[in-house]
């Protein structure tokens, strides 16, 4: 083990001294041209926010690590559209970062588990060298994976805050307030997901966007169909005219409705599961608490 793990080191520093000869006496033409664009280029050194000596030593690498799991992932726009739906400022470059880093990890911990093997059992270089591949591939689908969640959470509390924030819109715009007032005075007492989301729509409509085109990025921007529908619903309102305390509270009881319908209909998918734990627990010990008093009685009587 002791020799693996120095010859491991050896070549590890091997390449990376060949790696960083050939690099340097080659410079690429990013090297060459962006130092004199420091101030204008936000990945001049890492893409992110960190400019120190790991940023400067590390960051091409990690830049061309990221551009090859891009091109082997693939889905710029699907992470892009989903990035935007968490509303997270990072950038698909910093995304795909991550995701190499993650890779990086689930490559070492295989690594580690494929030295294990190799000392204690010997298995078989193939089985070893598909388990380090199955531990990169892990790492990236993880944070991909991780990032869906993360997304379908934001989403779940945005659709349950969504009723009292339509209903209260309802309410400030029935007391005679604008929709921009009434968003304001909500935003001032609601936190949360949709409260979020609702501040950017306020702050788009304040920069000089129109207020239809403002619902409108937001019912193309979210992923929950309840907020998409009030959103163009909102839109189309504030173009045609139409009453918007009648359009809000139509849309908050359509919420409402939704909701408790797919209570029940989980409710009803869930009714086999339920009945998993009353056939093979309950069951039996109230079966066993019936029949066990008789069987005893039975051969009290077959003994005398």
């Amino acid at each position: 083990m002791s020799g693996a793990l120095v010859g491991f080191g050896l070549s590890a520093g091997l390449w990376l001294v060949a790696s960083g000869l050939l690099r340097t006496r080659r410079p690429s033409v990013d090297q060459r041209v962006l130092p004199y664009v420091r101030d204008v280029h936000p990945y001049v050194v890492l893409p992110g926010r960190s400019n120190g000596v790991a940023a400067a030593v590390f960051g091409p690498s990690l830049r061309r690590a990221a551009a090859a799991v891009g091109e082997w992932v693939g889905s710029a726009t699907s992470v892009r559209s989903r990035l935007d739906r968490l509303g997270d400022a990072t950038t698909l470059e910093e995304f795909r970062v991550r995701q190499a880093l993650w890779g990086a990890l689930g490559l070492g911990a295989a690594v580690a588990v494929a030295a294990l093997l190799w000392t204690s059992q010997r298995t078989a270089a193939p089985i070893l060298l598909g388990m380090c591949g199955f531990g990169f591939v892990a790492g990236v689908m993880w944070c991909d994976h991780r990032l869906t969640d993360q997304v379908k959470t934001r989403e779940r509390k945005m659709e349950q805050e969504f009723p009292v924030v339509a209903e209260l819109l309802a309410l400030a715009v029935a007391a005679g307030e604008s929709p921009v007032a009434g968003l304001d005075r909500i935003l001032r007492v609601c936190r949360g997901s949709l409260a979020d989301e609702l501040g950017r729509v306020l702050a788009e409509i304040r920069t000089g966007a129109p207020m239809a085109a403002a619902f409108d990025a937001l019912a193309r921007r979210t992923g929950v169909t309840s907020i998409s529908r009030f959103a163009e619903g909102l839109a189309v309102a504030l173009e045609r005219g139409t009453p918007l305390v009648d359009v809000l509270h139509a849309q908050a009881a359509d919420v409402r409705d939704s909701a408790r319908r797919e209570l029940m209909e989980a409710g009803g998918r869930k009714e086999v599961s339920m009945m998993i734990p009353v056939v093979f627990l309950v069951l039996p010990v109230t079966v066993i608490f019936a029949f066990y008093p008789g069987l005893v009685g039975l051969h009290l009587t077959s003994g005398t």
